[in-house]
């Protein structure tokens, strides 16, 4: 079945001076003669994106855009028209966000978060109404999994965050041990998953797996700092999480353990890698 807003596998059925006409169930559709690969004929297999121009034709290009149907992406504003703004996707013909899918006005220049969808009449769209494209937990997920999560929007409890570009969950403020941006990436775990289908994510791993995790990045970064960190009990919360990404509990708890292992010193200058003799 043809995926408007996808990539597609479509044979040359012919080659004219417009272009090649690729083959699918919904009738030729045309590659334009400069995005033709050199060495195509008739009956080459061509891996191509579909999606319908401003003619309203379905249209065939072997460009990449930088989001297809079902991404989340950060895409930068180009212009205000009066259906909406159009946003830089990486193809000739921009992708447009009518006003309906925005929640708030948006500047030329500025990046906006977006969820590419097909619009009813087939077009590629955007929206800033990342909700509605969540799901809640389906039985696919079990608490402890590692997860890929995109940060969307705070609230007052934390960062909202996209799971596996699927579904919807929090990442509470006191997991937080660093301020992230909205479209940041980051890869964490499932701590809780409520009986109404919302998600609780942690970026820790949990009980010992998280300990010996600690241990090992502070162990890293003695080692990157010429085996002194400059941090000591009375750091700030923040101090330690733009040095380690971890909590002021957690690295406490961490450079506890490896001064009873005997490889490191606490010192007022702060932490210190024992020569080992």
């Amino acid at each position: 079945m043809l995926q408007i807003g996808n990539y597609n596998q479509l044979k040359i059925s012919r080659i004219t001076a417009t272009g090649a006409f690729l083959t699918s169930e919904a009738g030729e559709i045309l590659l334009p003669a400069r995005l033709v690969p050199k060495g195509a004929e008739a009956g080459s297999e061509l891996n191509v994106f579909i999606y319908v121009d401003s003619e309203e034709r379905l249209t065939a290009t072997t460009r990449k855009p930088r989001a297809v149907v079902g991404d989340f992406a950060l895409l930068k504003v180009k212009d205000n028209v009066t259906v909406g703004t159009f946003l830089d996707w990486g193809l000739e013909k921009d992708l447009l966000l009518p006003f309906g899918e925005q929640s708030a006005p948006l500047r030329r220049g500025e990046e906006v978060l977006v969820r590419v969808y097909l619009h009813s009449s087939d077009r590629v769209a955007a929206s800033t109404r990342l909700d509605k494209f969540l799901k809640p937990a389906d039985g696919s997920l079990a608490e402890g999994d590692m997860v890929e999560l995109l940060v969307y929007a705070f609230s007052d409890l934390g960062a909202k965050v996209v799971i596996n570009n699927t579904f919807g969950g929090l990442l509470y403020n006191n997991e937080l041990f660093s301020n992230p941006a909205c479209g940041e990436r980051l890869r964490g775990y499932v701590k809780r998953i409520r009986p109404d289908g919302k998600i609780d994510v942690t970026l820790r791993t949990g009980g010992a797996r998280e300990a010996a995790s600690d241990r090992e990045v502070i162990l890293e970064a003695l080692k990157a700092h010429n085996g002194l960190l400059p941090l000591t009990d009375k750091s700030t919360p923040e101090a330690i999480a733009g040095l380690l990404r971890m909590s002021k509990k957690s690295f406490k708890k961490g450079i506890g353990g490896l001064y009873k292992e005997g490889l490191v010193d606490i010192t007022r200058e702060g932490v210190r890698l024992r020569a080992v003799a």
